[in-house]
């Protein structure tokens, strides 16, 4: 979903190029990593601590991020040894590289208990195929027939595939904790929603903020529903952490996201973030005078026709926000004759 621009400012209208940095503030290096994807790029940021580095995040394994890594640390980063890897959250263009950094350079990992026990769990849940409980899952959605039978031949996203080996041990952080990194203190407040718990840094020094995918400028983060936890509602959480973070937002934070640009004008992007979602909930509820699977959603939630390769992003979040109507008592649900869970707006609803 998109966000407009008003009151929101972008002080640098070009990214770094791979391999070099733009420093954005006193020791702190903005840097990207290239994803294989539509959304083409994952940001990270080297904060300097003197005799060493903390990085944020740390892009999907491959062998050209691990070469970009490399010309990173031979070029902006002088060579210095990096000795913290702190990682916002459990996905993998954020967590890839984080055992490497560890194993192959003596990095410390730091982020929140979820994030670690999440990483750990996938990195093992190697599948060939779909599961069973992830097909089930895929036809209660109402995934469209030829994709479900699709899908259901070929080889998932596995996490070992983007994510290196991890080593046993992490050093924890969570609500309310205070962390020095680069001459800065830094207060850990948690998001939720696009991933549980979710890590933003907030310095008690400048203007800055370390947002991962939580703030992100011009799109709004993933929010979906998966098979291992198909009665989710994580619009919830979105929605209830964005109101949080709102309360500490100030219009000349410099907010240093997870993807697209740095920017300012946290206050309106916050609210934007809350209304986008909102406003999908009354388009959504609006169209449910009929029954409609997640899959038939697509249309009032987006505003735009979906690709086959951005179909099991919107159908997670479709899901996601059937089941925050539904666990709010706005909707009635019954099964379809192919399985699908069909979702219809109450009477009084």
């Amino acid at each position: 979903m998109d966000g407009g621009q008003v009151g929101i400012r972008y002080p640098w209208a070009e990214p770094p190029a791979h391999g070099e940095a733009i420093e954005v503030a006193d020791g702190v290096l903005w840097m990207r990593l290239p994803l294989p994807m539509k959304l083409d790029h994952v940001n990270i940021y080297a904060l300097d601590d003197g005799d060493s580095w903390t990085v944020i995040d740390s892009g999907m394994h491959s062998r050209k991020s691990i070469s970009i890594w490399q010309k990173l640390m031979d070029g902006p980063l002088k060579g210095k040894p990096i000795a913290r890897v702190l990682v916002t959250h459990h996905h993998p263009d954020h967590m890839g590289c984080a055992g490497w950094l560890q194993s192959e350079h003596g990095a410390e990992l730091v982020t929140t208990r979820t994030a670690w026990l999440f990483s750990r769990m996938l990195l093992l849940d190697e599948q060939a195929l779909p599961t069973e409980e992830t097909l089930t899952h895929w036809r209660r959605a109402g995934m469209r027939p030829d994709l479900l039978a699709q899908r259901a031949q070929e080889r998932p996203f596995n996490f070992a595939d983007v994510v290196y080996p991890m080593p046993l041990g992490f050093t924890r952080i969570s609500q309310g904790d205070l962390i020095r990194i680069g001459g800065r203190d830094w207060d850990v407040h948690i998001g939720n929603g696009h991933s549980p718990e979710h890590a933003t840094l907030w310095s008690r020094d400048d203007n800055l903020v370390i947002a991962g995918d939580q703030i992100l400028p011009s799109i709004s983060s993933n929010i979906g529903v998966y098979a291992t936890e198909p009665m989710a509602d994580p619009v919830e959480d979105w929605i209830e952490a964005c109101e949080r973070l709102a309360a500490l937002a100030h219009p000349d934070h410099l907010v240093l996201g997870g993807h697209k640009l740095p920017f300012t004008g946290l206050p309106t992007r916050m609210r934007q973030l809350i209304d986008n979602h909102h406003g999908a909930l009354d388009r959504l509820l609006a169209s449910l005078d009929t029954p409609k699977a997640a899959g038939d959603c697509f249309a009032p939630l987006f505003k735009r026709s979906i690709g086959d390769g951005e179909y099991g992003l919107a159908l997670v979040e479709a899901i996601a926000h059937l089941n925050h109507l539904y666990h709010a008592g706005q909707v009635i649900r019954t099964t379809r004759a192919d399985g699908a869970w069909c979702y219809q707006r109450k009477e009084d609803g």
